[in-house]
């Protein structure tokens, strides 16, 4: 909703309007891209009056008729080159939108970048949309995208870490926090484990509101924004945790369709990218393999069967994807054959009768017709990115790995022994290994023996697999 209302200018799109939408230039930089990509597709946009979507930082021709949207961080660079449009006099009119807020000195140079490009006029509105965080579903959503190396788990763990950059990260994790509050409109009640990270981001995250809400002219949890603002008295609860407490689960193999896609496939941003091999079968002795094609598939919250069976474990998943396609060919198999009856010669009784009751069913399978193609464009895609799954499952036998680590987690007895599983060659990339063996590491009550350890580190040598991994967690417990 509030992208919507920046791409309309700031002001709330009205549903009713008959009126072709105003034609607009969005700029963006990589960060609105990741904000913006997961929420509206091109044919949104495109009905949003969105003709042209650009990065900042590409080659851009002038269209001096046509107002323009940025949508960008306000980072030097990007400030930078706004100016240097301005002085081009690239666009019609300039609304500038920073995904999170700009400081006063940054406002003075695209001030005077305007005074100097005789450009004042041109500016019409310039808004911090407090929208620094990316959403992937309806109730998920990640902080960053772009340089997401930077602020992450062996970002904040590293032991060289200055705390310069330790402040860094902790700001840039609380700008996000805090441009979802604001988008949401309500004031958290906090609650952090202590001694850790998490306890760093709420003391900054809790000063950042109360410093926001002292000043009640211009606060932002005031007003029309999109949520009740302060008078909603059911305040959400933030929980801030240490990925500390729990290490085992990131490391364990999956068995639910939408984190399988993510474990063992390109998933990002709600966007999958298969590599399809082309048969060699057909290829003539000594010829070049083909190369392999690429795709890439948008899961997003439009598709009804992603929607549905995201959390299902993987074999039911590949069950309804059978079925989808057996009632999508009944459905295409009516269509035909009301197509060859409606050849009818011959102009007796029973053959009118038999068409105008024809013509009902045709008239609903074409106007279905439609709803067909969407079906079987999901079919085809959930067949992929299916297919795709299961061949590493098997390849891998994932499945083993998922019970075996599902057993160590729960402390139940194990049927086949650890050192069984590392030195399988059949079973699993040394990544795979690796990951089983970190789980077993963290989850028994005491570390295994010295010489119990020397055997495992062999094993996982043998397998391939880097052992550094292994002495960190080692230290870490």
């Amino acid at each position: 909703v509030a992208l919507k209302r920046m791409l309309n200018f700031n002001v709330p799109p009205v549903k009713n309007s008959t009126g072709e939408p105003v034609w607009k230039v969005l700029i963006y930089d990589r960060f609105g891209q990741d904000i913006i990509s997961p929420l509206l597709s091109v044919k949104e946009l495109r009905d949003m009056g969105i003709t042209l979507h650009l990065l900042l930082h590409s080659d851009r021709d002038a269209i001096p008729d046509v107002p323009a949207i940025y949508f960008v961080m306000p980072t030097e660079e990007n400030i930078d080159r706004m100016c240097q449009d301005l002085r081009n006099q690239l666009y019609e009119s300039y609304y500038l939108n920073f995904i999170s807020a700009i400081s006063r000195s940054k406002l003075e140079d695209i001030a005077n970048a305007a005074i100097g490009a005789n450009a004042v006029t041109q500016v019409a509105k310039v808004f911090d949309q407090y929208l620094n965080f990316i959403t992937l579903e309806d109730d998920m959503f990640v902080l960053c995208n772009q340089n997401k190396e930077l602020v992450s788990y062996r970002a904040i763990n590293r032991p060289d870490i200055t705390d310069t950059e330790m402040e860094t990260i902790m700001d840039t994790i609380v700008d996000s926090l805090f441009c979802f509050f604001v988008t949401l409109g309500a004031i958290p009640i906090i609650r952090c484990s202590r001694g850790t990270a998490a306890e760093m981001v709420a003391v900054k995250l809790d000063k950042k509101l109360r410093e926001n809400l002292r000043d009640a002219r211009n606060s932002l949890f005031t007003g029309d924004t999109l949520g009740a603002g302060q008078f909603s008295f059911q305040r959400p609860l933030l929980v801030l945790v240490d990925r500390n407490i729990d290490l085992a689960t990131p490391l364990h193999h999956t068995w639910t369709y939408q984190a399988l896609v993510h474990d063992v496939l390109d998933f990002h941003l709600n966007r999958v990218n298969l590599e399809e091999s082309t048969g060699t079968e057909n290829s003539p002795a000594g010829a070049r393999p083909k190369k392999k094609s690429k795709k890439s598939y948008d899961l997003t919250a439009s598709d009804k069967f992603w929607q549905k069976h995201k959390g299902s474990p993987f074999p039911e998943v590949a069950e309804s994807v059978q079925q989808e396609l057996e009632s999508y060919r009944a459905q295409e198999d009516e269509v035909k054959r009301l197509k060859s009856i409606m050849g009818i010669e011959g102009e007796d009784e029973g053959a009118i009768s038999m068409l105008s009751d024809n013509t009902a069913k045709l008239t609903s399978a074409v106007s279905s017709l439609p709803e067909l193609l969407e079906k079987k464009r999901l079919i085809d895609l959930h067949t992929n990115v299916a297919t795709a799954v299961l061949e590493h499952i098997k390849s891998r036998k994932l499945d083993v790995y998922f019970e075996y680590e599902e057993k160590i987690m729960s402390k139940s007895t194990l049927d086949k022994s650890l050192l069984d599983m590392i030195s399988d060659p059949d079973a699993g990339t040394p990544e795979d290994k690796m990951r089983l063996f970190l789980i077993y590491y963290i989850s028994s009550a005491q570390a295994p023996s010295e010489i119990d350890l020397e055997q495992y580190k062999k094993a996982l040598m043998d397998a391939g697999c880097n052992l550094a991994p292994l002495s960190y967690i080692k230290q870490w417990k």
